[in-house]
């Protein structure tokens, strides 16, 4: 039986270009789909607080932007419309930040189990 050839300097580093350029990519597309989420985020708040606050949109992007950030609003809630909003946006937003935070790392988290092997048998 012969014995397997070993790869020449040459193609470990061809192999290794090759997997930082998909993992380039991954992260490009994890990040693409995070700058989605929260611009949609960002969309939906600025439209609750304009519809139920009567927020002009500097005030509406304001506010959206520092609850979805985890800050909380700026002004004090007016409406008993605009407090149900804000609490159930507080919450959507907390859930949208573990979301595209699982969409950014998850990359990650496969690139190191392919530095260390630990892929199953047909995974790329």
């Amino acid at each position: 039986m012969a014995k397997p050839m070993r790869k020449t300097a040459a193609q470990l580093r061809l192999e290794r270009a090759r997997a930082q350029r998909i993992f380039a990519g991954r992260m490009a597309r994890a990040i693409a789909i995070w700058i989605g989420l929260a611009v949609f985020g960002l969309a939906v708040g600025m439209i609750g607080y304009a519809w139920f606050e009567h927020m002009s949109v500097t005030d509406a992007y304001v506010n959206a932007a520092m609850i979805l950030s985890g800050m909380g609003p700026l002004g004090e809630l007016k409406t008993e419309g605009g407090k149900i909003f804000a609490g159930s946006y507080a919450i959507f937003s907390g859930l949208l930040i573990v979301i595209a935070t699982g969409f950014v790392l998850s990359p990650v988290f496969h690139h190191v189990l392919h530095r260390f092997h630990l892929e199953q048998k047909g995974d790329q």
